[in-house]
């Protein structure tokens, strides 16, 4: 077996994936779980490693392309001419410290963009489909919307038919209003969208919009948000969230809008950093009635995206369980006993989510229903008080307990905000506007079902809090000895095998 490393890196979120020559996902991770840097940018030698005993590597696929990229930077000011005269392998080279070996294969490199647009389009159930980018920044390109499909070969294929281009960009206003508020830009955009529930955004929109935004369509800022804002606002953080996150969704929809125009195929794609806004994706269904977004959207993800377009057809991906393996059967009965009496508990065992968010293989688990465990549970780990936890729960149970967005009926990978019909309820798993990000988990052999079915069987509860398995500012666990510390470390039993 001939194998395609697809990789992405040297920016932020490292991420290597592993396709074979039929198009199955033999491995996606991300370096951070190898390395123990959050967001680490750099490909780590231990993910290498890992991703090559899956089988000889003939393809290396880079994410983006590298000259494009130089070439911005230099026009940017982030970078002077001189660094221009190199080769691509001369560019990824230092990434590949301890495995420098693979420079000699096969090196293909794709657009930043389209990376993300198959990392999309070839894990999706579509034959055609409109794919939507929005992200920070590309090469040029920070917003995209592409026509894919497969050609009679089986060959995916994708036509740009608009984009934005930088400086303008909505993933760099949301990261701008991320650091205004006190927040790491490009790691805590998903609290400050956790931050707008509280605040109220009429008290400050106006002046942000008069402020920042030179018009809404098409998109144009006053300044170059890259470089941050110029301005400081008197309103509390709060009223600033909220009033970022009302614009950002006017911003993001002002593209969903326009890509329905072009394409009225009602199948839509969604890629791209800003994709894991899931207050804004409650918003998509209102344009397309059937949406796909890949578990892993951001440019850790788009290391499947490169192998992907190496391989050219339709990928066999079944779930996001793709990353480093603990063994073991799921440890249900144990994870129940510990559920019933302390109320929480950790679990990490089979193969790690491809993505940023846990869905039961890596997951803090705990009892929705008391008053007491959302201050626990981000006590544990060591959040802000002000902090939401998702629910997990049941897929045939979901419409019962949540209003289900139109295009969101089914949410396995945790993408979306729903209404909660009993929030008084399910205390630990609602929001300040009485909403939760919601997965729902099929009918299958998974670990998460199997325990979900046998909780709900026994309290009469289908859902379960999840979170993931690590503390703020850490990367999720990921080998047997990163649940061994934890446990160790925080106080929290957490089961790697029945």
């Amino acid at each position: 077996m001939s194998n395609i490393l697809g990789i992405s890196a040297g920016y932020h979120d490292a991420g290597v994936s592993v396709v074979s020559d039929n198009g199955e996902i033999l491995f996606a991770s991300h370096s951070e779980r190898f390395s123990k840097i959050k967001h680490d940018k750099n490909v780590c030698t231990e993910i290498l490693s890992e991703a090559r005993n899956y089988g000889d590597i003939e393809t290396v696929a880079w994410y983006e392309n590298v000259w494009l990229k130089q070439l911005r930077q230099i026009r940017s000011g982030e970078k002077s001419i001189d660094m221009f005269n190199f080769s691509i392998k001369k560019a990824i080279s230092k990434l590949f410290y301890g495995h420098s070996d693979l420079l000699n294969n096969k090196i293909v490199q794709f657009k930043h963009h389209k990376s993300h647009a198959a990392a999309g389009f070839q894990t999706s159930p579509y034959a055609n489909a409109t794919v939507v980018v929005i992200d920070a920044i590309g090469e040029f390109q920070t917003a995209s919307i592409w026509s894919a499909f497969y050609n009679r070969a089986g060959v995916a294929e994708y036509k740009c038919k608009w984009s934005m281009r930088y400086p303008t960009s909505i993933g760099l206003f949301y990261s701008a209003f991320t650091k205004a508020v006190g927040l790491r830009p490009m790691d805590e955009e998903y609290i400050l969208m956790g931050m707008a529930a509280y605040g109220n955004a009429r008290n400050v929109e106006q002046t942000i919009t008069n402020d920042v935004i030179q018009s809404y369509n098409p998109l144009e800022f006053k300044q170059n948000l890259h470089i941050g804002l110029d301005y400081k606002y008197s309103a509390t953080d709060f009223d600033i969230a909220a009033a970022a996150q009302a614009m950002v969704e006017k911003m993001i929809m002002g593209v969903i809008k326009r890509a329905s125009r072009i394409d009225r195929l009602g199948n839509l794609v969604y890629m791209g950093g800003v994709a894991l806004n899931c207050s804004a994706n409650r918003l998509l269904g209102t344009e397309f009635d059937n949406i796909w977004i890949m578990p892993n959207p951001g440019d850790a993800g788009s290391s499947l995206g490169a192998a992907a377009l190496a391989y050219g057809k339709k990928l066999k991906f079944k779930d996001a369980f793709l990353g480093h393996n603990i063994e073991g059967e799921y440890p249900v009965e144990k994870l129940i006993a510990m559920l019933q009496t302390r109320k929480i508990v950790g679990v990490a065992n089979g193969r790690a989510e491809f993505g940023p968010r846990a869905l039961g293989n890596r997951s803090l688990l705990a009892d929705p229903r008391g008053n007491e465990i959302k201050d626990l549970v981000n006590t544990i780990k060591h959040r802000q008080k002000f902090r939401p936890f998702a629910p997990v729960i049941l897929e045939e149970q979901a419409h019962l307990y949540f209003n289900m967005p139109w295009g969101f009926e089914k949410s396995p990978y945790m993408q979306v905000t729903a209404m909660c019909r009993e929030p008084e309820n399910f205390p630990a798993i609602v929001h300040a506007d009485r909403t939760s990000r919601v997965q729902t988990v099929p009918d299958d052999d998974s670990g998460i079902r199997k325990l979900l079915r046998r909780w709900y069987n026994l309290t009469g509860c289908p859902m379960l809090l999840n979170t993931s398995l690590n503390i703020r500012g850490e990367p999720i666990v990921n080998h047997m000895a990163d649940a061994e510390r934890f446990e160790r470390e925080y106080g929290v039993k957490v089961f790697t095998k029945a």
